[in-house]
């Protein structure tokens, strides 16, 4: 299917039309966070039925890590290779499939495979998500749409545990992970049916993409470095953040929710203003450079006081400053992605997030490996604590030192925006 062929659906296209894009965006990553949490959820059941034991689980989850992690050293290049259109809806349509299989699992090793091929397909999320910004957004618009859609992680964690655990009592486990499968398989035919007029007219079709060249850049390098010192901030609240409540304060299970989810509030909000405030700053006549820069040190020093929480005595305060720790995370890790598309052709994004997105998913196993070292020997989360105050500063410092000077890709290789298509 041609990307420029007419149709009445391309009428759509336009500035306005363009949002429509980040809704696609933000419910396909949505989705995907609601998919690959179905299974913590369910632990206690599925535990039981199918007598799992700790090792088993622990190796289910570092098989996901660990195939999400090497799957994104393909799948940007894949991204780029076959076209924006093709490359998203292929990944949607099989990490909903690879979904809907744990349903059909009856053995460890069922599951084992079906999180496997989650964690593969799913790796398409990110650098679909930060091409399509850089498909249908001039730098200075794009950064606002990155913000919305990077808070789309934050509200599948906070949706999920609302729903899924209702829906399997009342229709059992396999309807919760058959319903979010069929979900992503209704997006994919929605993506398919719109039309929207891009910015970058040589990212919708495939493009042969020199991957070795990519690899090489410094700009790469330099997201690398950034993406492996924030991400490993992120996989160690996911994991350990219930235990550090439980362990600090003495919550039970049952208690843990809200201070969590106000964790994840606040993170969905650091994500927004992590696409405003830059935004506002380059309409004011700042420079992007001075714009970018100046916002991810306001984010790196919101970070700061992280490392408090051991000390803390009340769990809603550990919460708020927790809570403000990641809502620093999401605005800065927006505009890792808002940095990415300004200085990387908008051909080439997919395979650029991708090796830095692998960088910063299979570096984090040390840090989660870390945390398990650190609790059975007796220092408790003040180190990792520790680490996560002070990686920003540090992922900030790297891109200085490595970008000196932030120049946007000249607007004109991302095309005129006359071409209809998506």
């Amino acid at each position: 299917m041609a990307d420029n062929q007419a149709g009445a659906g391309e009428r759509a296209g336009g500035g306005a039309a363009r949002w429509i894009i980040v809704a696609m965006i933000f419910v396909a990553i949505m989705l995907n966070y609601v998919d690959r949490q179905i299974l913590a959820l369910l632990k206690p059941t599925l535990e039981l039925q199918f007598k799992w034991s700790d090792a088993d689980y622990a190796n289910m989850g570092t098989a996901f890590q660990v195939a999400t992690a090497f799957a994104f050293l393909g799948t940007g290049w894949f991204l780029d290779r076959v076209g924006l259109r093709l490359g998203f809806a292929l990944g949607v349509a099989i990490w909903s499939l690879a979904g809907m299989g744990h349903a059909f699992a009856t053995s460890v090793t069922g599951f084992f495979s079906a999180r496997i091929l989650l964690g593969m397909a799913e790796s398409v999320g990110t650098p679909a998500a930060v091409k399509s910004a850089a498909t249908y957004f001039n730098h200075r618009d794009r950064q606002l749409a990155l913000g919305i859609g990077n808070t789309a992680p934050n509200i599948g964690a906070i949706v999920t545990p609302l729903f899924i655990p209702a829906l399997a009592v009342a229709y059992g486990w396999q309807a919760a992970f058959l319903l979010a499968g069929g979900l992503g398989l209704l997006w994919v035919v929605v993506w398919f049916a719109i039309r929207v007029k891009p910015v970058a007219l040589d990212a919708l079709s495939p493009a042969p993409v020199p991957w070795l060249s990519v690899l090489r850049s410094r700009n790469t390098m330099a997201i690398a470095i950034a993406k492996v010192l924030s991400d490993q901030v992120w996989f160690f609240m996911l994991l350990w953040l219930p235990d550090l409540f439980h362990r600090l304060f003495g919550m039970r299970q049952g208690t843990l929710g809200l201070p969590i989810a106000l964790v994840y509030v606040m993170a969905a909000c650091g994500a927004l203003t992590g696409g405003y405030i830059p935004s506002r700053l380059m309409k004011a006549g700042w420079s992007v450079n001075r714009a970018r820069k100046t916002t991810m040190l306001l984010y790196a020093l919101l970070v700061l006081p992280v490392a408090t929480v051991q000390s803390l005595q009340s769990p809603w305060i550990a919460a708020l400053v927790l809570g403000l720790g990641l809502f620093a995370h999401q605005g800065f890790s927006t505009n890792v992605f808002g940095v990415t598309t300004d200085i990387t052709p908008a051909r080439s994004v997919g395979s650029t997030i991708g090796i830095a997105a692998f960088c910063g998913n299979l570096c984090s196993v040390g840090m989660i490996q870390f945390a398990g070292w650190s609790l059975s020997h007796g220092f408790g989360y003040a180190p990792m604590l520790a680490i996560c105050a002070v990686s920003y500063l540090l992922a900030l410092l790297a891109i200085q030192l490595i970008i000196p000077v932030i120049v946007p890709v000249d607007e004109s290789e991302r095309g005129d925006g006359l071409a209809m298509g998506h």
